[in-house]
């Protein structure tokens, strides 16, 4: 008797899955562990006779998983990815979200294409209004008799265990839904995105962090290139040292952004939307082709930097901060990726750039955040501030 053919087919999808597995490096424990669940879902699904349209969805995960080990979910979305990066199903399994009420939704769906949020903007924005929902349901209070004083109240508990910096990201958030309210949707009578502010905060003109010559000496007499990790480090503190590149920048930087033959490297994601083609130092080459040959994963990944293990994919711009610090760390410099930065920005002052050229190299939306860089060096600082014709 033949199997069905969903049955074949998951069976053949299983057996790819785990064969991309094995290439790509995944313990012997792991793929023992998929295994062993999957050949459960393979039975799980053909007593039930599910359609192969119907295999992959949340719905058919979460009652295979009665019963069993969370852990069964950890094979069942793996493979679920793997068809979908294959083109054999139509999205991957998702997670579950709480759905808010349709205003909320639909803002989300304006912000996404409007300002082209990707999906993780898009979930950090309904941590915020989700909690903002769920505190006006408390209070009984209604959308379009929101107040001020309302939002600060919810701003005050919400807020009150974060650090400032997120704090100050979560009240922008708030302000695109109030903004979105009030001109999009005309439910407030009054603009109040505006009036969402945080506390004073003092002592602002405080300069950014940097490293002395003898700091970076010593950053670089401290890198150890032996390793995989040692190689993907010291091309990351290439770019943000010779280029300025936030850590943000680095990690989107794919294979096609680099031209080796003209020494040129073409940034199309700068946080200002506007491209860009740096020139490339010859050691910033050389340790960029140093980590590519020499520790780069094999993957079908576009990305420049990829994770070291499988199934190595693209790194986040957390990982390259983290990295950053600790080297910095090992060579006993209590500094960030930032401080690469703005050592950057110190050194095109002392080259004599003007603050429109430095406006340019850092990716500046205004003149106002270049401005900010201007206090590194003290002595070009009345230089530029007061004689250069802005």
């Amino acid at each position: 008797m033949d199997m069905p053919v969903n049955n074949t087919m998951l069976e053949q999808a299983t057996s790819d899955y785990l064969l991309w597995m094995v290439s790509n490096g995944y313990s012997p424990k792991t793929m023992e562990s998929y295994e062993r669940v999957l050949k459960h879902f393979l039975v799980f699904i053909s007593r039930r006779e599910i359609a192969w349209s119907d295999i992959f969805t949340l719905d058919t995960m979460q009652n295979f998983q009665k019963g069993r080990s969370k852990a069964t979910a950890h094979a069942v979305r793996g493979i679920s990815r793997y068809l979908f990066q294959q083109n054999r199903i139509f999205r991957p399994i998702e997670k579950k979200e709480c759905r808010l009420p349709e205003i909320y939704e639909q803002y989300l769906i304006y912000h996404s294409k409007i300002r082209q949020a990707d999906d993780r903007r898009i979930k950090h924005i309904r941590r915020v209004l989700g909690p903002f929902h769920a505190h006006l349901k408390r209070a009984n209070i209604n959308l379009s008799t929101l107040t001020i004083e309302q939002i600060d109240a919810f701003s005050s508990e919400f807020n009150s265990r974060f650090a400032p910096q997120t704090r100050k990201l979560y009240r922008s958030y708030l302000r695109g839904f109030l903004s979105y309210l009030y001109h999009e949707r005309k439910m407030l009578k009054k603009d109040l995105a505006p009036l969402v502010v945080g506390a004073p905060m003092f002592a602002q003109a405080k300069p950014p962090m940097f490293l002395r010559p003898y700091e970076v000496k010593r950053l670089y007499d401290r890198m150890d290139i032996s390793s995989p990790t040692g190689l993907r480090t010291y091309a990351m503190l290439e770019l943000g040292y010779k280029l300025g590149l936030r850590p943000k920048e680095i990690c989107l930087i794919t294979l096609d952004d680099i031209s080796f033959r003209e020494g040129e490297l073409t940034l199309n994601d700068r946080k200002n939307t506007n491209p860009i083609k740096l020139p490339l130092p010859e050691s910033t080459l050389k340790a960029i082709a140093a980590y590519v040959i020499g520790a780069r994963p094999k993957s079908d990944h576009r990305v420049l930097f990829l994770g070291l293990k499988a199934p190595y994919g693209p790194i986040t711009a957390a990982m390259v901060n983290h990295h950053l610090k600790i080297v910095m760390r090992k060579a006993n410099l209590p500094s960030t990726a930032y401080w690469l930065r703005h050592t950057y920005a110190q050194n095109l002052l002392e080259a004599g750039a003007s603050i429109y050229e430095i406006k340019e190299m850092l990716g500046h939306d205004s003149i106002e955040s270049s401005r900010k860089y201007l206090h590194i060096h003290i002595k070009l600082m009345r230089k530029v501030l007061f004689d250069e014709e802005l």
